[in-house]
């Protein structure tokens, strides 16, 4: 990213991110006859299916817009375009900090995982948090991911903190993800906003959460890795 779209990142306000019968026994029973047989079909035909977690905060979310908007549900679309077998589930939270992840994570794997995609430590970034304690929360949640999980694949998304935080901490910062993606062996997105952060048409008026055009630049760039993993 330029520095002029780095200059862009100064003004992000902090606020936000604390902020994401009646019917006759006989009709019932018709309608129960009626609705389990598919319902039973849905079922099974998820079983069968892989599962992707999509776990992050407000960008993941898709803060500001409609679910249908967010970048986890137009990966969906392309999976289901290309007839993948799988299926995701949004996990962002808005606010989230590695920290609050890290505890987040211990309830979201008690639901089968394949995939995971970990979109953690803007927030970290922004509220100046130290980079060796960000690394270590983002490692606690793939050590507790993998222990869980041993043959579930990781995708890491990489992120920057702004240049208002001084050199030192943007350098420390963005060596977070290099380091453990490699010291990990997972599948690095180097920057998840590239070619959006910093470009006031392709973000909402706070400077930061992505437009629906913005979340569908973000989820070509989370596509090129990801289509490695699951293809």
């Amino acid at each position: 990213m330029t520095s002029n779209k780095l200059i862009g990142l100064l003004f992000f306000p902090l606020f936000f991110l604390v902020v994401a019968c009646s019917s006759n026994n006989s009709q019932e029973s018709t309608k129960k006859e009626a609705n389990t047989p598919q319902d039973s079909t849905a079922k099974e035909e998820t079983k069968e299916k892989k599962h992707i977690l999509f776990f992050g905060n407000s960008l993941t979310a898709g803060y500001g817009l409609e679910m249908s908007q967010a970048f986890p549900a137009l990966i969906q679309a392309k999976i289901d375009s290309l007839l993948l077998p799988y299926f995701v589930t949004n996990a962002g939270l808005s606010g989230e900090t590695t920290e609050s992840g890290n505890t987040r994570i211990d309830w979201m794997l008690n639901q089968k995982i394949d995939v995971l995609v970990l979109e953690l430590g803007g927030n970290d970034g922004l509220r100046g948090i130290s980079p060796d304690l960000t690394k270590k929360n983002l490692q606690s949640i793939i050590d507790k991911t993998r222990k869980k999980y041993p043959q579930i694949k990781i995708v890491l998304a990489g992120m920057e903190a702004p240049p208002n935080m001084g050199e030192k901490f943007t350098n420390d910062f963005r060596k977070i993800y290099k380091e453990l993606a490699t010291t990990n062996q997972l599948s690095l997105i180097p920057f998840l906003l590239e070619g959006v952060g910093g470009e006031p048409k392709l973000n909402l008026p706070d400077g930061i959460h992505p437009t629906p055009e913005g979340h569908k630049i973000v989820a070509e760039t989370i596509w090129k890795t990801l289509k490695e993993v699951i293809e």
